[in-house]
């Protein structure tokens, strides 16, 4: 089977070439062909000499996920639903803006962690998505978008999209430096943000390893509701969990956390919580980024009022909090926050169950 060089990040790359008898810096020309200008034929390297090229063909090839499905919104942003294998798609989302294109990367098929307003999670877990299938889906993008624009729109990655990142370092870091890496795609670290629902070891390696900005999927402003909205929170509380934040803090390419809020009507979405949320920013640099839930099909939550939303972030700016709203984007194809759900063959037979309303109210 030939090596998908997707999979390597430079110091595995110069790796790669130094095991097929080749010099390292053949690494820096290769990765400039693949990410920059987006090649996936090895013909096409003009400055590699002939006979590389044929060495590169028989023992390599540039391998992304399989586009299966194409959707655009009626706002411009456009979903794309990937296969990664015979058994599973993940599903990809540009989001374009007047200053930025924001592009939505999954890292799983599925995922683990069960939140109780998120699609992915109700459809269960299959298995971690490999390197190149997490860098591969913005090699796609950029492939696809330039076909279009003629330029790369692409300016920001959140690995926001289908799974916990955290959960699956071992592939996403090398995916992170490639996002980096000025021979790759240049992305400066605060514009390669990780969200994460509270995966405490995983906030420490990242810090350690590769540190970006990031973000913090709250959604509760106490323990007893968060163990029922986020369920990772039962081994990672939010005591510990702040703590793991000003930790990440140290190395941060921001000086703050953005803790993401999901807005719950009659569920998380009281002035208490509003006030409980004030408390806590007392103990991490924060700010705060209110998501008007958006839902799914067999949810049985509702979307907090624009009204309510709207007091509920009147209470947390009173108190001195930056705090944006977050504008539905892509919900008329599914492709808003919480909504995204591929094709996964579901290890954790979770797919099709509910949870009943009653039972995540404070």
């Amino acid at each position: 089977m030939k090596t998908n060089l997707l999979d390597f990040d430079a110091g595995a790359l110069e790796r790669f070439f130094e095991g097929i008898g080749e010099k390292p810096f053949r690494a820096r020309q290769v990765l400039r062909w693949i990410h920059q200008r987006g090649e996936g034929d090895f013909a096409g390297m003009s400055d590699l000499a002939k006979a590389l090229r044929e060495k590169l063909a028989g023992a390599a090839s540039v391998m992304a996920p399989i586009v299966v499905g194409d959707t655009t919104a009626g706002d411009g942003t456009r979903k794309w639903l990937v296969k990664v294998d015979r058994a599973n798609s993940v599903e990809t989302v540009f989001i374009p803006e007047t200053s930025r294109g924001t592009l939505c990367v999954s890292s799983q098929a599925g995922c683990v962690l069960d939140c109780a307003f998120c699609a992915t999670g109700k459809q269960g877990f299959n298995r971690n998505l490999s390197t190149a299938e997490v860098i591969g889906q913005l090699w796609m993008a950029n492939k696809e978008l330039r076909s279009k624009e003629n330029v790369r729109p692409i300016s920001n990655v959140v690995m926001m999209g289908m799974g916990e990142p955290l959960l699956n370092l071992d592939n996403v870091i090398p995916a992170l430096r490639l996002m980096l890496d000025d021979n790759a795609y240049g992305l400066s670290r605060r514009r390669v943000t990780v969200s994460t629902s509270g995966v405490i070891p995983g906030m420490d390696r990242l810090r350690d390893e590769c540190p970006v900005a990031l973000a913090v999927s709250l959604h509760a402003s106490n323990d007893a509701l968060r163990d029922r909205l986020v369920p990772v929170n039962r081994k990672y509380p939010l005591r510990e969990l702040l703590a793991a934040c000003n930790r990440y803090l140290d190395r941060a390419p921001r000086d703050f956390v953005t803790f993401e809020y999901v807005m719950l009507d009659g569920v998380n979405d009281a002035d208490a919580h509003a006030s409980e949320l004030v408390a806590l920013a007392e103990r991490v640099p924060c700010k705060f980024n209110l998501i008007p839930f958006n839902p799914f099909p067999r949810s049985e939550f509702t979307r907090s009022s624009a009204e309510r939303i709207a007091r509920f972030a009147e209470i947390l700016r009173r108190a001195g909090l930056t705090v944006t709203t977050r504008k539905t984007r892509g919900d008329d194809i599914a492709a808003a926050c919480g909504q995204l759900a591929g094709d996964v063959a579901d290890r954790t037979r979770r797919s099709g169950r509910t949870v009943p309303l009653k039972e995540v109210r404070a």
